[in-house]
């Protein structure tokens, strides 16, 4: 019987492997970006839907949310670099037919993700109000903050775990069950908001237990998928390693996931302390824009990260051709996406703000601004996006880290606070969008480089 199933799992991984390595990849790539993209908008919907509700409870409250957002990035910087880290070395293992190895390097990665979210959670619950003055909270805000903030922490240990089950999923090409776990969450989240914060009357606090509660089902079911079976990756304590190496590639994978996530979370706190000089109403109007921006990222994202496996399983079996294909439709088919979103989001500006805090003029006006300059920027994220994903696909995380620092970093921090005292609220405003220029013209350097690697490594292996 155990012949059996062992026959039946190595067919499985032969048809899986024949489908990575086989299928037109303009297919493929758009195969596993659909359900990645679905659940990005799920995730960046019920943050919206979050910033949407707790803002009916008034400007302060709307405010706290843009605050406790660095802290939710800082969650997922940690499941991100993990995640990826242990995504792209189990992907190529998987290409190169190194199966065991693969599944220890994915166990590895899951329970050090449990441990690292359980010391956040500690840490968080410990110096709760000191973080929320430290992360630009004023002293109207900072009631709803905490109150926001303690119930995150306490989901901190599954949010962390099921970034990494839903990156090791999609990194493997199982995108659409990662896709179940992260939507089936996601849904929860959007139907218990309304009923914690106003039915039961929990305020801030409610839209908090109401995510951390989804996070607990996402992560249920994440967790589910591979103990059925479901993958070709196994999660086991037996499987975990004990060599320092193994940690220290998987976080050196990571580190360009490591530097977008936590750095948003450094550059959200900037913002916030450049944004609170100019009131609650500035820090809003931009918690409102953070949000709705990162709606739009989110399809690109969801895009580039349905491309990664393609790039990082192609690398693993020696098909560079592959490769570069899959790369060039890439940046061409994620440019004409986000810049066909970004033009509807910017003739609809005013009402997308409006919709978020309808009798608050000042941030009506602040943030429709901020979002137009936006929207304009992002139309150029694709080549950043692709290039990122590419060179941490293939293994390459000095260069990913580097371009990873450019767009919340390099550029983004150092704008966000300089061009305030410069030109004042409009250098609040315009950070982002100035940052996304620079980091376009970065990106074409790697690019270029990215592709004629691919293209004499291919006339190295033009049978491989």
């Amino acid at each position: 019987m155990a012949g059996m199933e062992s026959n039946a799992e190595e067919a499985l991984r032969r048809a899986h492997y024949r489908k990575m390595t086989e299928t037109p990849v303009e297919k493929l790539v758009t195969k596993l970006a659909i359900p990645t993209i679905v659940s990005m908008l799920v995730s960046s919907l019920y943050n919206m839907a979050d910033t949407y509700f707790v803002s009916q409870l008034g400007t302060s409250a709307a405010g706290a949310v843009g605050v406790v957002f660095s802290i939710m990035a800082i969650i997922q910087a940690v499941g991100f670099t993990i995640g990826m880290g242990g995504g792209v070395i189990s992907s190529r293992q998987l290409g190169a037919r190194e199966v065991d190895k693969a599944g220890s390097t994915a166990s590895s990665a899951f329970f050090l993700s449990l441990a690292l979210g359980i010391l956040l959670a500690v840490f968080g619950l410990a110096f709760n109000r000191p973080l929320m003055g430290l992360l630009g909270a004023t002293d109207t805000i900072l009631p709803y903050a905490q109150a926001y903030a303690s119930y995150i922490f306490v989901g901190c240990p599954f949010m962390c775990a099921s970034f990494v089950m839903n990156n090791l999923l999609r990194s493997e090409g199982k995108a659409a069950f990662a896709m179940v776990g992260i939507t089936a969450g996601g849904v929860l989240n959007i139907v218990l908001d309304p009923i914690f914060i106003f039915t039961l009357g929990l305020g801030t606090a409610g839209a908090a237990i109401a995510t951390s509660l989804s996070q607990f089902v996402s992560f249920c079911i994440l967790l589910s998928i591979f103990l059925m079976g479901k993958s070709s990756l196994r999660l086991s304590i037996r499987l975990v390693s004990t060599r320092p190496s193994m940690y220290t590639g998987i976080v050196k994978m990571g580190l360009p996931s490591l530097s977008r996530q936590g750095l948003a979370s450094i550059a959200t706190v900037a913002l916030n302390v450049s944004a609170a000089a100019f009131g609650d109403a500035a820090l809003a109007a931009m918690s409102i824009t953070g949000r709705i921006t990162f709606f739009l990222f989110s399809t690109l994202l969801g895009f580039g990260q349905g491309y990664q496996p393609v790039c990082s399983f192609n690398w693993g079996a020696g098909k560079y051709g592959r490769v570069e294909e899959a790369a060039r439709f890439t940046c061409r088919a994620g440019t004409i996406m986000i810049a066909v979103l970004s033009a509807i989001c910017l003739i609809f500006a005013r009402s997308l703000t409006s919709a978020f805090v309808s009798d608050d003029p000042d941030v009506i006006r602040m943030g429709t601004l901020a979002l137009q300059s936006q929207c304009i920027a992002l139309a150029l994220t694709g080549l950043n996006v692709t290039t990122n994903m590419s060179l941490q696909g293939s293994g390459k995380y000095a260069q990913a880290t580097f371009l990873a620092l450019c767009r919340q970093g390099l550029f983004f921090i150092p704008l966000v606070i300089m061009l305030p005292r410069v030109i004042g609220l409009y250098g609040v405003l315009f950070a982002q969008a100035v940052s996304d220029v620079l980091t376009f013209f970065t990106s074409i350097h790697f690019y270029r480089s990215f592709l004629e690697e691919l293209r004499l490594r291919a006339k190295k292996e033009p049978f491989a």
